[in-house]
């Protein structure tokens, strides 16, 4: 899609066909979204799981 100077500003997706596509696109717009997150070291994360029974040791 174009605006009225004829620069690109949107794109229209068919999701039958091109699903898989939105799927990775979504994704890379919520990792650019976390980008500045604080992040959790995975063993902190694994222990945490452990303790509540959702992860076995």
């Amino acid at each position: 899609m174009t605006d009225e100077e004829g620069r690109k500003v949107a794109v229209q997706i068919d999701l039958r066909e091109h699903a898989d596509l939105w799927e990775e696109i979504e994704d890379v717009l919520i990792s650019q979204s976390r980008r500045n997150e604080e992040s959790i070291p995975i063993e902190e994360v694994e222990a945490k799981l452990i303790r509540r029974g959702k992860l076995s040791a």
